[in-house]
Protein backbone atom coordinates (compact mmCIF):
# COMPACT_ATOMS: atom_id res chain seq x y z
CA UNK A 1 0.00 0.00 0.00
CA UNK A 2 1.33 3.42 -0.89
CA UNK A 3 2.15 5.77 1.94
CA UNK A 4 -0.28 8.36 0.58
CA UNK A 5 -3.12 5.91 1.28
CA UNK A 6 -1.87 5.19 4.80
CA UNK A 7 -1.60 8.91 5.46
CA UNK A 8 -5.16 9.42 4.23
CA UNK A 9 -6.43 6.91 6.81
CA UNK A 10 -4.43 8.50 9.63
CA UNK A 11 -5.74 11.95 8.83
CA UNK A 12 -9.32 10.73 8.72
CA UNK A 13 -8.86 9.65 12.34
CA UNK A 14 -6.91 12.70 13.54
CA UNK A 15 -7.12 15.58 11.02
CA UNK A 16 -4.12 17.91 10.94
CA UNK A 17 -6.49 20.88 11.33
CA UNK A 18 -6.78 20.00 15.04
CA UNK A 19 -3.04 20.50 15.66
CA UNK A 20 -1.82 23.57 17.56
CA UNK A 21 -0.32 26.40 15.45
CA UNK A 22 3.12 25.97 17.04
CA UNK A 23 3.21 22.24 16.36
CA UNK A 24 4.94 20.41 13.51
CA UNK A 25 2.92 17.31 12.86
CA UNK A 26 1.97 15.07 9.95
CA UNK A 27 4.15 13.89 7.05
CA UNK A 28 7.65 15.13 7.85
CA UNK A 29 10.05 12.98 5.88
CA UNK A 30 10.07 10.56 2.94
CA UNK A 31 8.07 10.09 -0.24
CA UNK A 32 4.34 9.63 -0.68
CA UNK A 33 4.73 6.95 -3.37
CA UNK A 34 6.70 4.67 -1.02
CA UNK A 35 5.17 1.19 -0.73
CA UNK A 36 4.40 0.51 2.93
CA UNK A 37 4.43 -3.03 4.27
CA UNK A 38 5.94 -2.65 7.74
CA UNK A 39 5.15 0.07 10.31
CA UNK A 40 6.99 0.89 13.53
CA UNK A 41 5.08 2.71 16.31
CA UNK A 42 6.72 4.70 19.11
CA UNK A 43 6.14 7.66 21.40
CA UNK A 44 9.50 9.31 20.60
CA UNK A 45 11.80 9.21 17.54
CA UNK A 46 14.88 8.53 19.68
CA UNK A 47 18.21 7.18 18.43
CA UNK A 48 17.29 3.75 19.81
CA UNK A 49 13.88 3.74 18.12
CA UNK A 50 15.31 4.82 14.76
CA UNK A 51 18.09 2.20 15.02
CA UNK A 52 15.43 -0.43 15.60
CA UNK A 53 13.36 0.82 12.65
CA UNK A 54 16.42 0.58 10.39
CA UNK A 55 17.35 -2.86 11.72
CA UNK A 56 13.82 -4.18 11.17
CA UNK A 57 13.72 -2.76 7.62
CA UNK A 58 10.72 -0.62 8.46
CA UNK A 59 8.91 1.30 5.73
CA UNK A 60 7.15 3.81 8.00
CA UNK A 61 8.07 5.17 11.43
CA UNK A 62 5.05 6.71 13.18
CA UNK A 63 5.56 8.55 16.46
CA UNK A 64 3.59 10.81 18.78
CA UNK A 65 6.28 13.43 19.40
CA UNK A 66 7.71 15.02 16.24
CA UNK A 67 11.36 14.63 15.30
CA UNK A 68 11.43 18.10 13.71
CA UNK A 69 10.24 21.22 15.53
CA UNK A 70 12.64 23.86 14.21
CA UNK A 71 13.95 24.39 10.66
CA UNK A 72 17.28 22.65 9.98
CA UNK A 73 20.05 24.72 8.39
CA UNK A 74 22.11 21.62 7.73
CA UNK A 75 21.86 17.84 8.05
CA UNK A 76 25.12 16.47 9.41
CA UNK A 77 26.12 13.50 11.52
CA UNK A 78 27.53 15.68 14.33
CA UNK A 79 24.07 17.01 15.19
CA UNK A 80 21.74 14.48 16.85
CA UNK A 81 18.64 15.62 14.94
CA UNK A 82 20.56 15.70 11.67
CA UNK A 83 21.91 12.22 12.41
CA UNK A 84 18.41 10.86 12.89
CA UNK A 85 17.11 12.51 9.70
CA UNK A 86 20.08 11.17 7.73
CA UNK A 87 19.51 7.61 8.97
CA UNK A 88 15.85 7.67 8.03
CA UNK A 89 16.53 9.10 4.55
CA UNK A 90 19.40 6.68 3.91
CA UNK A 91 17.14 3.75 4.82
CA UNK A 92 14.22 5.10 2.75
CA UNK A 93 11.93 5.17 5.82
CA UNK A 94 8.92 7.47 5.71
CA UNK A 95 8.33 9.42 8.90
CA UNK A 96 5.01 10.71 10.23
CA UNK A 97 4.13 12.36 13.56
CA UNK A 98 0.72 12.60 15.23
CA UNK A 99 1.16 15.10 18.04
CA UNK A 100 -1.36 17.74 19.16
CA UNK A 101 -3.87 16.66 16.52
CA UNK A 102 -3.89 13.24 18.22
CA UNK A 103 -3.95 14.85 21.66
CA UNK A 104 -7.28 16.36 20.63
CA UNK A 105 -8.67 13.59 18.40
CA UNK A 106 -7.57 10.42 20.12
CA UNK A 107 -5.46 10.73 23.25
CA UNK A 108 -7.91 12.68 25.43
CA UNK A 109 -10.81 10.26 25.07
CA UNK A 110 -8.56 7.21 25.21
CA UNK A 111 -7.16 8.32 28.58
CA UNK A 112 -10.63 9.13 29.92
CA UNK A 113 -11.88 5.74 28.73
CA UNK A 114 -9.19 3.95 30.71
CA UNK A 115 -10.33 5.69 33.90
CA UNK A 116 -14.02 5.13 33.02
CA UNK A 117 -14.80 8.83 33.39
CA UNK A 118 -18.47 9.51 32.73
CA UNK A 119 -20.47 12.68 32.17
CA UNK A 120 -17.22 13.85 30.66
CA UNK A 121 -16.46 17.18 29.02
CA UNK A 122 -13.55 18.64 27.09
CA UNK A 123 -11.22 20.31 29.59
CA UNK A 124 -9.79 22.97 27.27
CA UNK A 125 -11.84 23.56 24.12
CA UNK A 126 -9.64 24.33 21.10
CA UNK A 127 -12.27 23.70 18.41
CA UNK A 128 -16.01 24.23 18.37
CA UNK A 129 -18.78 24.11 15.77
CA UNK A 130 -22.53 23.55 15.75
CA UNK A 131 -22.08 19.82 16.29
CA UNK A 132 -19.31 19.30 18.81
CA UNK A 133 -16.52 20.66 20.97
CA UNK A 134 -13.01 19.22 20.81
CA UNK A 135 -9.83 20.00 22.67
CA UNK A 136 -7.15 19.05 25.17
CA UNK A 137 -7.90 16.81 28.15
CA UNK A 138 -11.14 15.58 29.67
CA UNK A 139 -12.96 16.12 32.97
CA UNK A 140 -15.69 13.95 34.41
CA UNK A 141 -16.87 11.76 37.26
CA UNK A 142 -14.97 8.69 38.39
CA UNK A 143 -16.87 5.37 38.45
CA UNK A 144 -17.42 5.87 42.18
CA UNK A 145 -16.24 8.13 44.98
CA UNK A 146 -12.76 7.06 46.12
CA UNK A 147 -9.83 8.34 48.13
CA UNK A 148 -6.92 10.08 46.44
CA UNK A 149 -4.83 7.03 47.33
CA UNK A 150 -7.29 4.74 45.56
CA UNK A 151 -7.39 7.06 42.56
CA UNK A 152 -3.59 6.96 42.34
CA UNK A 153 -3.67 3.14 42.49
CA UNK A 154 -6.25 3.10 39.71
CA UNK A 155 -4.03 5.30 37.51
CA UNK A 156 -1.07 2.99 38.16
CA UNK A 157 -3.13 -0.05 37.26
CA UNK A 158 -4.92 1.28 34.17
CA UNK A 159 -1.81 2.85 32.64
CA UNK A 160 0.47 -0.02 33.72
CA UNK A 161 2.87 2.12 35.75
CA UNK A 162 5.32 1.18 38.49
CA UNK A 163 4.66 4.38 40.43
CA UNK A 164 3.00 7.79 40.37
CA UNK A 165 3.72 10.94 42.39
CA UNK A 166 0.83 12.29 44.46
CA UNK A 167 0.30 15.83 45.78
CA UNK A 168 -2.50 16.14 48.32
CA UNK A 169 -4.17 14.35 51.21
CA UNK A 170 -4.18 10.65 50.35
CA UNK A 171 -7.44 10.12 52.26
CA UNK A 172 -9.27 12.99 50.51
CA UNK A 173 -12.47 11.75 48.87
CA UNK A 174 -12.42 12.24 45.09
CA UNK A 175 -15.39 12.19 42.71
CA UNK A 176 -14.55 14.56 39.84
CA UNK A 177 -11.26 14.15 37.98
CA UNK A 178 -9.48 15.86 35.10
CA UNK A 179 -6.87 14.11 32.97
CA UNK A 180 -4.36 15.65 30.56
CA UNK A 181 -1.81 13.17 29.17
CA UNK A 182 1.70 14.53 28.72
CA UNK A 183 2.29 18.14 29.68
CA UNK A 184 0.03 21.16 29.20
CA UNK A 185 0.70 24.55 30.78
CA UNK A 186 -2.94 25.54 31.16
CA UNK A 187 -4.11 22.26 32.65
CA UNK A 188 -4.21 23.33 36.30
CA UNK A 189 -6.27 26.50 35.83
CA UNK A 190 -8.68 24.67 33.51
CA UNK A 191 -9.08 21.81 35.99
CA UNK A 192 -9.80 24.22 38.86
CA UNK A 193 -12.35 26.08 36.74
CA UNK A 194 -14.04 22.78 35.81
CA UNK A 195 -14.46 21.83 39.46
CA UNK A 196 -12.07 18.88 39.39
CA UNK A 197 -10.84 17.59 42.74
CA UNK A 198 -7.79 15.96 41.19
CA UNK A 199 -5.76 16.59 38.03
CA UNK A 200 -3.98 13.59 36.51
CA UNK A 201 -1.15 14.64 34.22
CA UNK A 202 2.60 14.44 33.63
CA UNK A 203 5.62 16.69 34.22
CA UNK A 204 4.32 18.37 37.36
CA UNK A 205 6.70 21.17 38.33
CA UNK A 206 7.41 22.45 41.84
CA UNK A 207 5.44 25.68 41.51
CA UNK A 208 2.52 23.90 39.88
CA UNK A 209 2.25 21.62 42.93
CA UNK A 210 2.29 24.64 45.28
CA UNK A 211 -0.35 26.41 43.19
CA UNK A 212 -2.53 23.29 43.26
CA UNK A 213 -2.32 23.01 47.04
CA UNK A 214 -3.30 26.67 47.38
CA UNK A 215 -6.40 26.05 45.25
CA UNK A 216 -7.48 22.85 47.03
CA UNK A 217 -6.95 20.54 44.08
CA UNK A 218 -4.82 17.39 44.27
CA UNK A 219 -2.38 16.24 41.60
CA UNK A 220 -1.33 12.83 40.34
CA UNK A 221 1.85 12.99 38.26
CA UNK A 222 1.95 9.81 36.17
CA UNK A 223 4.83 11.00 33.99
CA UNK A 224 4.81 12.36 30.47
CA UNK A 225 5.68 9.02 28.87
CA UNK A 226 3.63 7.13 31.45
CA UNK A 227 0.34 8.56 30.18
CA UNK A 228 1.18 9.06 26.51
CA UNK A 229 2.44 5.54 25.85
CA UNK A 230 -1.20 4.64 25.19
CA UNK A 231 -0.58 6.24 21.78
CA UNK A 232 1.28 3.11 20.70
CA UNK A 233 -1.35 0.70 22.01
CA UNK A 234 -4.20 2.64 20.41
CA UNK A 235 -2.47 2.97 17.04
CA UNK A 236 -1.74 -0.75 17.04
CA UNK A 237 -5.49 -1.38 17.35
CA UNK A 238 -6.20 1.22 14.67
CA UNK A 239 -3.94 -0.53 12.15
CA UNK A 240 -5.36 -3.93 13.08
CA UNK A 241 -8.88 -2.79 12.21
CA UNK A 242 -8.33 -0.19 9.48
CA UNK A 243 -5.18 -1.41 7.68
CA UNK A 244 -4.89 -5.12 8.53
CA UNK A 245 -2.70 -5.91 5.51
CA UNK A 246 0.22 -4.01 7.08
CA UNK A 247 2.68 -5.53 9.53
CA UNK A 248 2.82 -3.34 12.63
CA UNK A 249 5.17 -3.61 15.59
CA UNK A 250 5.76 -1.53 18.70
CA UNK A 251 9.27 -0.19 19.25
CA UNK A 252 11.00 -1.12 22.50
CA UNK A 253 11.17 2.07 24.53
CA UNK A 254 10.70 3.26 28.09
CA UNK A 255 10.59 6.49 30.05
CA UNK A 256 13.98 8.25 30.28
CA UNK A 257 15.66 8.15 33.68
CA UNK A 258 15.29 5.68 36.51
CA UNK A 259 14.73 5.53 40.26
CA UNK A 260 17.77 5.05 42.57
Amino acid sequence: MRFSKVMEKLEQMSPLSFAEDWDNTGFLLGRQDKEINKVCLAVDPSDAVIAQAVREQTDLLLTHHPLLFKPLNRIVNEDFIGRRVYKLIRSDICYYAMHTNYDVMGMADAAADLLHLHNRQVLDVTYEDNISQEGIGRVGRLPHIMTLRECAEAVKSKFKLDYVQVYGDREQMIERAAIVPGSYSGALSKAVRAGAEVLITGDVKHHMSLDAMAQNISLIDAGHYGLEKIFVTNLTEFFKHELPALTVYEAQEEAPGYIV
